[in-house]
């Protein structure tokens, strides 16, 4: 299965046209004041000036992280994939301002990173374990790659291509090459889609040594620290940096997600890669096995991973604390380029299940409603007071924030939002007995073309989804074309209703796809509909977090309660046993959202009768707590007062202010 690329879709979707134009018109602007030191009030960034500073354009120093340029480059790839949407001769000419700076910072045999070129120039290669320069180098392919294809201008790729061949003259099995692997991966994803992009076949065998060395011995990372002169690290501590880099095995003897998120996600979506192409039925089964561990005993409700504050990573199986996790924005929107990839790999709807999951929650939770702030961490509990008093507030906090000293998240969001196209489609050439084919994964209203059975086929999708699940399909080749139109049918969906031109198909999903086989002529539309009632999400028993709690979900996206509408302490609501759902469309809330309204009750001062959500509650938990006065426990007595709760998406909120935020709720 190949994606339809972005810049062959035309998007026109209710739900995320509005994002796409908000990152075009307010977030690529807004990050490149940010990253031009413009905005005040929030962390420095510099990110620009270091690469003025390295082409010799401005004086100074440089400043960040090692990996400060990673930002520029994936705001270069945001940039174009609103170029390939709608041409800006503002911002084309911005970036191939930047783009030139680019070129002019590069060194004469391809090397090209501002670090080390202004602080540390004679440690290039020497401590790759931490220095991110693959990391960086990969992210900057990728924007070069994107750019190619939104603009047709070569100049990026072809500074890009020449730091690639640099890499490939440095790293190798060959002798008198380094015999290693990025510390923070994502060159390997990159080399894949600047192979994809070119033809050259180096690329594709530089990112299959990659994967393929890591985790062999002797560990590469503990090779260079002696090449450092620096001690070798011993016992546990060397055991869990191997985990946390995922060098403690080779890859396909990884069944078990460990370490850094982002670093594990971007590796295995390389993974998955490489085992389309090559037919590397151990990698793709490493790559099933992973994907279990992180969908099936890692993975928060919304999408997110990575609970482990101390490396930003995995943890233990089951896991998931609401309160404390990390679930770094990044982590979710790897998992989406994970899950896009599987699904090239194999036909099975589970893949863009998760994508879906992550897209509508996980993702979206990480920006405000307004494009200007951000958050790195996504708690699925938030009481203000006490993640103040016991976390890093430049990172998890309980409001969103501007900017972070560690900026990789924000320009991260834009380039998936800006290129949100290339995941609605997918197609195949056929052959073994398969029928060319063409898949809609994602229900995004939207304009593709594309060539399949031997003719040039429109497609376009119409729908207000997932606010509704009626979704509609015109398909029109150019001229009567024998393909089959596959169709995901999510995993939340109890039943389905679909119909060709009128007429009601009585189909069976297989591997979560229902397939239509037939001779297709310009006109052909097909109708399907998708029930979307409120349901009640239950974890595994396992899950000790979320014992009798349940999360409220409609359709792919989950809903949370906010203080703002139910009054403080939400852990004291309780929904009732029969919650008497409904919902209403509200236009004029956080963007236009439809909200979700349940029976629930609160343990209180009792007698005050049923109220409409956010009714009372602030002044009657101001009473009780008066009551008890200094008393810090008392013998328990059951009284309760009755209410009626009010939900938001998940993604919305913390968007009226900083208050309560609770997505698991006590069930009666």
């Amino acid at each position: 299965m190949k994606p339809v690329s972005a810049e062959k879709v035309r998007v026109s979707d209710t739900f995320w046209t509005p994002y796409m134009e908000l990152v075009r018109k307010v977030i690529v602007p807004y990050q490149w004041e940010v990253m031009n030191d413009r905005v005040e009030g929030v962390a420095k960034s510099h990110a620009v000036a270091n690469v003025r500073i390295a082409a010799g354009l401005e004086e100074g120093e440089f400043y960040g992280f090692r990996f400060q340029d990673s930002d520029l480059a994936k705001w270069l790839e945001a940039a174009a994939w609103c170029l390939a949407t709608e041409r800006d001769p503002g911002l084309e000419s911005l970036a191939d301002g930047l783009i030139e700076d680019l070129g002019r910072a590069q060194w004469p045999d391809g090397y090209l990173n501002t670090y080390f070129t202004l602080k540390e120039k004679g440690k290039r290669w020497t401590c790759e374990r931490d220095s991110h320069e693959l990391y960086v180098a990969g992210h900057l392919i990728e924007a070069a790659v994107a750019y190619r294809r939104a603009t047709g201008k070569t100049r990026f790729l072809d500074i890009m291509r020449a730091n690639a061949d640099h890499i490939d003259s440095i790293f190798g099995p060959q002798e008198g090459k380094l015999h290693g692997y990025p510390g923070h991966q994502v060159t390997e994803m990159a080399l894949v889609g600047l192979y994809g992009e070119t033809g050259e076949k180096r690329y594709l065998d530089l990112a299959r040594y990659f994967i393929d060395e890591r985790g062999r011995k002797p560990a590469f990372f503990e090779l260079e620290a002696a090449a450092r002169g620096q001690p070798d690290d011993k016992g546990y501590f060397r055991e869990r940096m191997a985990e946390y880099n995922q060098t403690h095995l080779p890859v396909r003897e990884q069944k078990k997600a460990t370490g850094h998120a982002v670093r594990a996600v971007y590796m295995y979506s390389a993974m998955a890669d490489l085992a389309a192409l090559d037919g590397d039925a151990k990698l793709a089964e490493a790559c099933r096995e992973l994907w279990k561990d992180v969908t099936r005993r890692q993975m928060f409700v919304t999408g997110g991973i990575g609970q482990d504050e101390s490396w930003e990573g995995f943890s233990e199986d089951y896991d998931l604390p609401n309160a404390s996790t990390y679930n770094e924005t990044c982590a979710s929107i790897g998992l989406v380029f994970w899950a896009a990839r599987m699904a090239r790999l194999e036909r099975k709807g589970d893949y863009f299940d998760v994508a879906e999951r992550a897209l509508h929650n996980g993702v979206l939770s990480g920006i405000s409603l307004d494009g200007r702030k951000y958050f790195y961490v996504n708690l699925l509990e938030s009481l203000p007071s006490v993640v103040a008093g016991t976390r890093d507030m430049n990172y998890a906090s309980t409001t969103r924030k501007g900017w972070f000293p560690c900026a990789c998240c924000p320009p991260n969001l834009a380039r998936l939002i800006a290129s949100i196209g290339g995941y609605i489609y997918s197609s195949s050439p056929g052959g073994r007995g398969s029928p060319p084919n063409v898949s809609v994964q994602l229900y995004i209203a939207s304009e593709a073309s594309l060539d399949i059975a031997g003719a040039a086929l429109r497609i376009a999708l119409r729908g207000d989804y997932p606010r509704s699940g009626r979704i509609g399909i015109s398909v029109s080749p150019d001229r009567p074309a024998c393909f089959s139109l596959r169709l995901r049918i999510p995993g939340w969906c109890a039943g389905f209703r679909l119909s060709l031109n009128g007429g009601d198909l009585n189909l069976a999903p297989v591997e979560g796809y229902v397939s239509i086989l037939r001779e297709w002529a310009s006109g052909d539309s097909v109708d399907l509909e998708l029930p979307m009632p409120v349901r009640r999400v239950a974890a595994n028993p396992a899950v000790t977090a979320d014992a009798g709690k349940v999360a409220i979900a409609r359709g792919p996206v989950i809903y949370c309660l906010e203080e703002v509408d139910n009054g403080p302490n939400l852990a004291d609501i309780v929904l009732a046993a029969e919650p008497r759902f409904s919902e209403r469309f509200e236009e004029g809330l956080l963007g236009g959202v439809v909200a979700v309204y349940a029976d629930a009750f609160r343990r209180g001062n009792g007698g005050a009768g049923p109220r409409e959500a956010g009714e009372g509650g602030i002044q009657d938990r101001a009473s009780e707590l008066a009551a008890w006065g200094d008393d810090l426990y008392r013998d328990y007595e059951p009284f309760n007062t009755p209410l009626r709760i009010k939900a938001v998406p998940y993604y919305a909120w913390d968007n009226r202010g900083e208050n309560e935020m609770l997505v698991w709720i006590r069930q009666g």
